[in-house]
């Protein structure tokens, strides 16, 4: 091995250390018998058995869970056609403001959207009646207006790759403008909507500036609750929390790399079935 193979072995080995030890630390941490969450002191289940009774963990848990969904959801459909709309419409009559609207989010700090947010929710109460106190559904809408903004740059930049004379052949051959979408269009940026909704809902269960401000005592998502649990030490049930969490999202990942490696196989099969390469060799 050569010196310049050594050395990006060692950056790529560096790098892969600094992203996944804190991980392996939060997994190892989680077994621990001490009362400390940095502190080594046996091998113990007991805070995953102390986790399991923990009703206010749970329900947290339970909460981030559901205002990731329907947030993911709603996002995926807004920022969608707002995606659909930016790269398929060039010119319309205030795109510019259209588009410095839907991507603002991006470059805005969390901590003014959350301000915003907070003071739009106070004022449509005095105004409007609604909401009489912040919850889930004020939730919900603080964290679809700045996923959405994510789902519309994939959708956006996926459907700027796409081949326009596909569809031009299907309206060509009869199929209405409907057909077309669901028939063609749907299946080729699939991956970008699923990608688009599972940033969504990773953005939405770990945020912490925006839920801090938008939350109420009765809905007070995960990140939040552990966050106000630090200012009394951390307990080793977060970390035992956390080992979940990452082993969840590593059994997901790994279901969708096995998922789409399946896909990729079985297309690359039928591609070679009907390629007829095979057949013109055997006349030759």
């Amino acid at each position: 091995m050569n010196g310049r193979g050594l050395f990006r072995r060692s950056v790529l080995a560096l790098g892969l250390a600094f992203l996944y030890a804190p991980l392996v630390l939060v997994v190892v941490y989680s077994f621990t018998a001490s009362k400390l969450a940095t502190v080594w002191a046996g091998f113990s289940i007991r805070w995953y058995v102390e986790l399991a009774s923990d009703e206010a963990l749970l329900g947290a848990a339970w909460l981030s869970l559901k205002l990731a969904f329907v947030s993911a959801s709603l996002a995926l459909a807004l920022g969608a056609l707002a995606g659909y709309a930016l790269a398929r419409f060039p010119r319309f009559f205030g795109r510019t403001l259209f588009a410095g609207l839907v991507f603002a989010p991006l470059a805005m700090p969390e901590i003014v959207m959350a301000i915003s947010l907070l003071l739009l929710f106070v004022n449509m109460g005095d105004v409007l009646g609604w909401p009489s106190q912040r919850g889930f559904w004020t939730l919900v809408i603080a964290h679809v207006s700045f996923t959405l903004s994510f789902v519309a740059v994939i959708v956006a930049g996926r459907l700027a790759d796409f081949d326009l004379s596909i569809e031009e052949a299907a309206l060509d051959l009869g199929a209405s403008p409907l057909k077309t979408f669901f028939v063609i269009t749907l299946p080729v940026i699939a991956p970008a909507l699923a990608a688009g909704w599972l940033l969504a809902f990773s953005l939405s269960l770990d945020d912490v500036v925006t839920s801090l401000f938008v939350s109420a005592p009765g809905a007070t998502p995960l990140p939040v609750v552990v966050l106000g649990s630090v200012k009394l030490g951390v307990s080793p049930k977060i970390n035992a929390l956390g080992a979940l969490a990452i082993a969840f999202v590593s059994m997901t990942t790994l279901a969708a790399f096995l998922w789409q490696r399946r896909r990729e196989n079985r297309e690359s099969n039928e591609a070679r079935n009907l390629s007829p390469l095979p057949a013109l060799q055997g006349e030759g």
